[in-house]
């Protein structure tokens, strides 16, 4: 089905959401699950996006060769309200994909993605194959389908968030975990009141950076300019996470500046049936000795392939900092 509604400008270079957040205001958020749909193993992208004038939401589905090839787009204009509740349908190898979403009484509390009274449920084979939301009998009742027996899996998660020093989101380490606050801030350590400018300390003012789980403190990097590239391992309930970061860009570029942050739930044998429960203080690595360190000049996004019981999901967070 051809798409009619115009395509907000945070979905205008498609795949490359790097371009779309560098307007100012805008915030992207990306979740990308794995299932079964026409009759093959895809990945399903849902990407919501936001600006001082609209919410924009994307779905699309793995063509060939991994290629992006099958989407629809909708715009969530306050004075569009029909917008808010429909469906669209698009062709994936033959095969009908009808995509539903119910957005009319969405809660969002400022956030990019809705976090309450609303559905997204995406339709194949009379199978719903992807449904996202609260409102989960209202979508079955509305496309009249059954669910699919397998069970999408949650693979990645992607947002973009902006600030000057201080960066707060919301997120779940697995599926049937509790949501965690995350708060990451860049601080400067000394008696001076001076800055930090391409890497040189001025006035006796050196970077740091601290990550907080919850309120508690999960790491602290000192010497910053040293150790822009990093990773460490914490605690939380009984899983540990490992949390990678390259905040090279806070520290040695001009203008709007991002830095990245990886964090990848790494899964015992009894972490599973406990990540329901509710989350003790977090804690460092420093009982199971894993301690800060550089990684070298490579990029972060290549540190995530990680051995033994390390879960499928990741949650990369891209800190957009404005001077």
């Amino acid at each position: 089905m051809q798409d009619s509604i115009g395509i907000p400008a945070c979905f205008s270079s498609a795949g490359n959401d790097q371009v779309a957040v560098t307007r100012s205001g805008q915030s992207v958020f990306v979740s990308v699950y794995r299932t079964k749909i026409a009759d093959q193993c895809r990945f399903i992208t849902i990407t919501w996006c936001k600006n001082l004038l609209i919410h924009g939401l994307s779905v699309s589905v793995e063509g060939p060769e991994g290629e992006t090839q099958y989407s629809c787009k909708v715009e969530l204009k306050p004075w569009y309200f029909w917008r808010k509740h429909g469906s669209k349908r698009f062709v994936v190898d033959g095969k009908a994909v009808d995509v539903f979403w119910d957005l009319k009484a969405a809660k969002f509390n400022g956030e990019t993605e809705p976090i309450s009274e609303y559905y997204v449920a995406v339709v194949c084979n009379e199978e719903v194959v992807l449904l996202l939301g609260d409102l989960k009998n209202d979508a079955y009742k509305r496309t009249g389908c059954r669910p699919s027996l397998i069970v999408p899996i949650l693979v990645s998660k992607k947002e973009h968030i902006f600030g000057k020093k201080k960066f707060s989101t919301r997120a779940k380490f697995h599926e049937k975990g509790r949501c965690h606050e995350i708060s990451i801030e860049c601080k400067h350590r000394g008696s001076g009141s001076g800055s930090v400018k391409n890497g040189n300390i001025a006035n006796g003012v050196e970077p740091e950076m601290e990550i907080r789980i919850d309120g508690h403190l999960a790491i602290h990097v000192k010497h910053l300019h040293w150790k822009f590239r990093g990773n460490e391992s914490i605690h939380l309930n009984k899983m540990r996470v490992e949390v990678y970061w390259d905040v090279h860009d806070w520290l040695f570029s001009s203008g709007l500046k991002h830095a990245l942050f990886i964090f990848k739930p790494v899964l015992s044998s009894t972490s599973q049936s406990s990540l329901s429960s509710s989350s003790p203080p977090v804690s460092s690595s420093s009982s199971t000795p894993a301690s800060t360190h550089t990684v070298g000049s490579g990029s972060v996004e290549g540190l995530t392939t990680l051995g033994g019981s390390s879960s499928e999901f990741c949650l990369f967070l891209h800190a957009w900092k404005a001077e």
